[in-house]
């Protein structure tokens, strides 16, 4: 009984807040900085245009180079990756 009180009056606020925020978003949303309004009209990247760089990319012959896991020191990671690359090219 107590759990259903508090899931209502509880989800009133958290629903509020979930609209307010909304609201906030969509009023902000028509306040542009007239600057970056402009440098976007002049932005013309196009699907067509990132299809014709992805046709020209090479992905026949791509490694997969993987990051330092969390618990490794990048550094020592780099050292490794840079002597196997190494030892490859001779």
């Amino acid at each position: 009984m107590f759990h259903d009180k508090l899931y209502l009056i509880g989800g009133s606020f958290g629903l509020r807040e979930f609209t307010q925020i909304r609201y906030d978003v969509h009023k902000l949303h028509g306040k542009i900085d007239p600057a970056l309004k402009e440098k976007l009209k002049q932005n013309t990247v196009t699907l067509e245009s990132e299809y014709e760089k992805l046709e020209k990319s090479n992905l026949d012959n791509w490694e997969n180079i993987r990051g330092p896991r969390p618990w490794e020191d990048s550094r020592t990671v780099q050292k490794q990756r840079q002597e196997a690359l190494r030892l490859k090219t001779e």
